[in-house]
């Protein structure tokens, strides 16, 4: 299996933290948050991981290198000046991922999953990691039924949780499902992950799993600041006998 890891935004909430560091390569517990991810994937035997760049792309290649330190081959799609989004983004990177379902995950998460627990391929068209909401998104995004379907709508709501088994057959009609919504009509086309994965949905084409255990969107300086300072702290800090 290969690997996407979405890490082409531009980390707009995190400045200025990121005038001069892409968000992935930003720091918690003594690594970088796009490392976290690398350690993981090399250790379920993944070898091949595509970064999708944007902002600051060439801070990439000169602080991850070939990928060899974690036992991966690296490989960069750099997207242009602009994002592609999460659905352009997947579908530039599509040459590099080939044929077979593949793992993606945002760089911009942290997340104590193991990724032996997903399935080596989704069932349908994708297969999400769904986690509590966070005090941030209160409202989540999806619903997961007891025959771990994922649906658009319904709840209880859980929030994605930025981790997803997918077939590249995910994308094969995206045009027909994006219209001409801003961006679809671009060189490459730049639109939104979402609507391909609502629309499998509305087809019951995919499943998921509810991780109950950490997960942080590392989308602002605190939540960041937060991070660091709780995986500072040994695992059985602050337990009692």
């Amino acid at each position: 299996m290969k690997a996407l890891v979405f890490a082409a935004g531009l980390g707009e909430r995190m400045r200025p933290l990121t005038d001069t560091t892409p968000k992935p390569l930003l720091e918690a517990g003594g690594r970088t948050l796009v490392a976290w991810h690398l350690e993981k994937l090399a250790a379920v035997g993944v070898r091949d991981v595509v970064l999708n760049t944007s902002w600051l792309a060439p801070r990439f290649p000169a602080t991850l290198g070939d990928g060899s330190r974690w036992g991966v081959r690296l490989h960069y799609a750099f997207e242009g000046d602009i994002p592609l989004e999460t659905g352009g983004g997947m579908l530039h990177a599509l040459p590099l991922l080939g044929d077979a379902p593949f793992l993606a995950v945002n760089g911009d998460i942290w997340c104590d999953l193991d990724f032996a627990a997903l399935p080596r391929e989704p069932e349908g068209a994708a297969h999400l990691v769904l986690v509590d909401n966070p005090t941030h998104h209160p409202q989540g995004d999806f619903s997961l039924d007891d025959e771990g379907r994922v649906h658009g709508h319904g709840g209880p709501r859980l929030t994605f949780g930025g981790i997803g088994i997918y077939r590249p057959s995910l994308l094969q009609d995206w045009r027909a499902t994006i219209g001409d919504m801003p961006g679809a009509g671009d060189d490459p086309p730049r639109f939104k992950l979402a609507p391909l994965l609502r629309a499998a949905m509305d087809r019951n084409a995919v499943t998921g799993q509810h991780h109950r255990g950490r997960w942080t969107d590392v989308g602002t300086p605190a939540r960041l600041e937060a991070l660091a300072r709780e995986l500072e702290q040994p695992p059985d800090a602050g337990r009692t006998s």
